[in-house]
């Protein structure tokens, strides 16, 4: 099953597509739980009213890996998402924040963190997803996030609140991805995640 979703603040966390891999490490729980989420099912993340962006695809990945957040935390491909707080934006938007000490969740100093404490909340939300999702094979556009064609805009972005599958029919989706593919490399980081401006 394929999934679709409206972004509503984009900082290069959810996803975060640095480093040759997009990973959704954090939010869209119910995304990463799910379980009709399957390897090769494709996400993807739209623009919302709220970010100016509506009917625009910010970023599309193909699911090539799901992996548990010990498994993320301690996979040596995966060290450099580790936050730095104090660094570049790209460093300080990091998602690897997640991992066990005795059975206790331990949350990194990171963009979901409180100052010297855990932040509560995303903790529960951001680990109740169990997975962290992987791709080598996705497209991020971000403040260059692109018009979705007219043929695909009852289809690809969810009108809903919180996530859309039905509607992702396979058929849909590979006409949708052929077309991303006719038109863009994937792999390739195409603009800044749109929010980063406030960080300057």
């Amino acid at each position: 099953m394929n999934f679709s979703y409206k972004i509503e603040h984009d900082f290069g966390l959810a996803p975060n597509p640095f480093w040759g891999y997009c990973t959704l490490a954090v939010c869209k729980s119910q995304i990463r739980n799910n379980s009709k989420l399957q390897i090769g099912s494709w996400i993807f993340g739209t623009g919302s009213k709220k970010l100016n962006k509506e009917n625009h695809l910010i970023y599309a990945m193909k699911v090539e890996e799901k992996i548990t957040f010990s498994e993320y935390w301690s996979d040596t491909r995966f060290q450099c998402k580790k936050p730095v707080l104090n660094g570049p934006l790209k460093v300080m938007y990091g998602d690897n924040i997640y991992h066990q000490n005795n059975g206790t969740w331990i949350q990194e100093d990171s963009a979901h963190s409180l100052i010297d404490k855990t932040n509560t909340e995303h903790l529960a939300r951001d680990t109740g997803g169990k997975y962290v999702l992987i791709s080598k094979n996705f497209f991020y556009f971000g403040n260059k996030a692109i018009p979705i064609p007219e043929k695909f805009v009852s289809e690809i972005p969810c009108k809903g609140r919180n996530f859309c599958s039905k509607q992702l029919k396979d058929d849909i989706v590979e006409d949708f991805v052929n077309w991303l593919n006719n038109k863009y490399t994937p792999g390739i980081i195409y603009g800044d995640p749109i929010n980063w401006p406030q960080n300057i």
